[in-house]
């Protein structure tokens, strides 16, 4: 049995994907299994990932990380959401907020509550219901387990985070777990033979890396995943076309904000992105229907401050591997797919891809059912992440630009279509298996986008009018009380984690 298990994995590419996949694998598996990374100080990397959604908290956890410690080496600040400008129409905006919203009753979940109090004249928008949304609205933060004794679940929250130095983190926490980091350029992948896989890396140094695992997180270079095993791509460009991005950080303008900003564009939109230190910002745009200078304009036009760099170019297509396990590689981050950082997926997607691995950890047979799970599973969380980004875009109410009157008329993928479908009929709302977005994601940016229900829950008929209005003050002013008392974001960072 010793004979097929597992004894060397090699990590092709640093950057936050290649150093977060080391320290996790090396965390997992110890020193058993011989991880060396392979990256040059010569080839950069991406690095505008600087938003991350809450699931990343977990590997803080996983590897036993202090979260001020990170917070103050990554001068990172935290989030508490993403809001969405003029999205569904100029000068509209809503939050897809992280915690969760209002309380279910008799097992009916909370929208239904609040549908039937709206029809009889309660004028709160649903952002009223959670802590997350009003304590982003006032610029509030605290590490919130539950809500003044009462059932209401507390704050859920990610970071803004300068991705090179977490990149760097990362790597001082994997070398401390014993990854070896090999210093070269990969000029040639060598096959075996007899079966295509994998034998060893070529660095132009001469020096020749072996494994018996390779992951490959070269970015978009996908240096073996496709350079060498040619798994093939899908393009997904016909339900998102945007596919240029110019990003740039810029001086710090009055106190950074608990969330990230998302601006919808002419031809795409914006990011906005607080750090300790600067903002980070980026224009993501279809060059369809915007040329390279105009996009550089409008980004230039809208920042908040000065430029600190001259904004950074990236091509890019969005889809994914039709296969990002072939043989003895696995493909992770960049490498294996590209979804716009809408709704800052893509650490996430490196961390699940890690997880995922772990849980299907193979021998040194490489048993075809195990690639095949791994694959499928994998594919079900980049399409379904894919849907919720195309409801972004297609659910818009503007025509005032070619582009957004292409995207309304985007033919949505059909499980996208059946989730609106059913929500628009009776204001339920089902999670698919383990996908990302949870119910209450769905609600907020559904409703943010202006899909609207007929109907409520018959359940929620259970209280007679006067209950019901009581409930949903009581929930309102037990969230506004619990906003009140915490500081402001920067006073919270300067007291517990100020770079």
């Amino acid at each position: 049995m010793d004979g097929e298990r597992i004894q060397r994995i090699v990590v092709v590419g640093g950057g936050t994907a290649g150093w977060m996949t080391a320290a996790l694998l090396a965390k997992a598996l110890g020193r058993a299994v011989r991880i060396t990374l392979v990256e040059s100080e010569d080839i950069g990397t991406v690095g505008v990932g600087e938003a991350t959604i809450p699931q990343i908290r977990l590997i803080n956890d996983f590897l036993g990380l202090d979260e001020d410690t990170v917070m103050r080496a990554t001068k990172a600040t935290f989030k508490l959401g993403i809001q969405f400008n003029d999205w569904l129409r100029p000068g509209h905006a809503y939050l897809h907020a992280f915690s969760d919203i209002g309380l279910p009753q008799a097992a009916v979940p909370f929208q239904h509550w609040w549908l039937r109090a709206r029809a009889q004249g309660d004028a709160s928008g649903l952002w009223a219901y959670s802590l997350n949304a009003q304590a982003a609205a006032a610029g509030r933060m605290a590490r919130l387990g539950q809500v003044g004794g009462s059932p209401l679940t507390g704050m859920r929250w990610a970071y803004h985070f300068d991705a090179g130095l977490y990149a760097q983190y990362l790597r001082t926490v994997a070398i401390g777990l014993g990854v070896h980091r090999e210093e070269g350029i990969i000029v040639d992948v060598d096959l075996q033979g007899e079966d295509g896989f994998i034998a060893a890396l070529k660095l132009q140094n001469g020096v020749r890396v072996t494994g018996d695992l390779f992951i490959d997180c070269s970015g978009f270079r996908a240096l073996l995943i496709e350079g060498a095993l040619h798994a093939g791509f899908d393009d997904w460009r016909r339900w998102l076309p945007c596919d240029r991005a110019l990003a740039v950080p810029s001086a710090r303008v009055g106190e950074a904000l608990p969330y990230t900003q998302a601006s919808a564009r002419a031809a795409g939109w914006q990011w906005r992105i607080p750090l300790q230190h600067r903002t980070g910002n980026g224009h993501v745009y279809c060059s369809e229907f915007m040329g390279d200078d105009e996009a550089l304009a409008v980004l230039r036009a809208n920042l908040d401050g000065d430029p600190l760099g001259e904004p950074r170019p990236f091509r890019f297509t969005t889809g994914m591997r039709r296969e990002v396990w072939v043989k003895n590689c696995v493909a992770l981050g960049l490498a294996a797919g590209f979804m716009e950082p809408l709704e800052s997926t893509s650490i996430h997607l490196v961390q699940s891809g890690v997880d995922r691995l772990l849980k299907l950890f193979p021998d040194a047979r490489f048993e075809p059912s195990v690639r095949a799970a791994f694959n499928r599973q994998t594919r079900f969380e980049y399409e379904r992440i894919r849907d919720f980004l195309v409801l972004h875009y297609t659910t818009t109410e503007r025509r005032d630009t070619p582009f957004w009157r292409h995207c309304a008329a985007i033919e949505r993928p059909g499980g996208l279509q059946d989730k609106m479908d059913l929500f628009r009929a009776c204001g339920q709302i089902f999670r698919d298996g383990e996908e990302l977005f949870t119910e209450v994601g769905w609600l907020q940016v559904l409703v943010g986008q202006g899909v609207q229900p007929q109907t409520w829950h018959p359940l929620a008929d259970a209280l007679d009018s006067g209950r019901l209005d009581e409930f949903m003050v009581s929930l309102r002013t037990i969230i506004q009380r619990a906003v009140a008392a915490m500081p402001t974001h920067g006073r919270f960072i300067a007291e517990h984690c100020a770079a």
